[in-house]
């Protein structure tokens, strides 16, 4: 069986006084405080949440 990619996304900035649906981004990728670091799967979803909140988190391979 292959292993799916996965990515390393660290949130690096507050959520506070951002959009709601941006608040939503981060929560979903399991992000819950500063500082915290989160192996999500690599799939075009996940992408994309990241995508969106791009200078609220900071993604590695």
């Amino acid at each position: 069986m292959v292993q799916a990619k996965k990515l390393k996304v660290t949130q690096i900035k507050s959520v506070i006084g951002t959009k709601e649906s941006h608040r939503a981004c981060v929560r979903g990728l399991g992000l819950r405080r500063l500082n915290q670091t989160v192996e999500v799967e690599d799939t075009p979803a996940v992408r994309g949440m990241i995508n969106k909140v791009y200078y609220l988190v900071k993604c590695e391979a």
